[in-house]
């Protein structure tokens, strides 16, 4: 794999309003400690988006990690939507659709797609209020999540769930908007190829960087910045050097960012077995699942 000069990762939020705590922004570059992008900014999504589109401008070798899903199952039904007849083809059309029907939303939030009578049969929207064609039990799962369950490599929520802590469904939503509002910008694996050089984007899980650095599953939110180091320094990175509490979603973003040095030159990342051209242009992958 070509080589990168800095690492970013973002802890994503899917959560209404303007400014999001749960969003946060850190890169390690070359050999340095990984560093937060305006450390104690609350941001927007909106900003995020502009950040990219800096990265993309500059062209900087920079590997990038979005911690929400760009697809939704499709592999299971050979649809996204079955019985919708808008259900889209691939994801980039995917994410057009849900563009479309939020597009009076503001902050890249979605409950225009979710409203729509066709839309929301699919997802479990809150308890009592199930969509018909919501499937018992998790939920349908991409084909990477179904591995990493199968593999015990990490847990997986069904991204038409959008109920409960650990739902992904509505972060992924806002992401897919986000995603099509780069418009190509930023090239996106596995869906393209990775450029010779420039940045890159790829799906990411910061549980698989917590497991990485020793966190126990189930304890994967670091709250502590001795705890902090002690995870980089698993990963074979300098300490951040924070001192006392530190938000859990900074300490997700640093890590993963030191977790993706750690991991980019390694070929198992690029090449898992279970990929294939069909399940790249629907569903996509979560980089570090092998």
């Amino acid at each position: 794999m070509r080589p990168f000069t800095h690492f970013a990762a973002i802890d994503w939020s899917g959560a209404r309003g303007a400014r999001q705590r749960g969003i946060a922004l850190a890169v390690a570059s070359g050999a340095a400690a990984p560093a937060l992008v305006r450390p104690g900014h609350v941001w927007s999504r909106a900003e995020i988006f502009d950040w990219l589109c800096d990265v993309a401008a500059q062209g900087t070798d920079m590997l990038i990690g979005f911690d929400f899903s760009a697809a939704f199952a499709f592999a299971d039904r050979g649809a996204y939507f079955p019985q919708w007849p808008d259900s889209p083809p691939d994801m980039r059309a995917l994410w057009a659709l849900v563009a479309r029907h939020a597009a009076d939303d503001p902050h890249f939030e979605a409950h225009g797609f979710l409203s729509h009578a066709e839309a929301r049969r699919h997802f479990r929207h809150a308890k009592g209020d199930v969509g018909d064609l919501f499937e018992d039990g998790t939920g349908r799962l991409r084909i990477v999540e179904q591995h990493q369950r199968a593999t015990r490599q990490a847990a997986s929520v069904s991204n038409f769930n959008l109920v409960g802590a650990a739902q992904v469904g509505k972060a992924s939503l806002s992401g897919m908007r986000l995603l099509h509002h780069l418009g190509g910008a930023l090239p996106l694996w596995p869906l393209d190829p990775a450029p010779p050089r420039g940045p890159l984007l790829v799906e990411i899980y910061t549980a698989l960087a917590a497991r990485a650095a020793g966190v126990p599953a189930g304890r994967s939110k670091i709250r502590d910045g001795a705890a902090l180091d002690t995870a980089l320094a698993a990963l074979g990175s300098p300490s951040a050097g924070l001192a006392g509490p530190v938000s859990d979603h900074a300490s997700d973003a640093l890590l993963s960012a030191a977790w993706l040095r750690a991991i980019a030159a390694d070929a198992a990342p690029w090449s898992p077995a279970p990929l294939t051209p069909a399940i790249a242009r629907t569903e996509g992958w979560t980089f570090g699942i092998i």
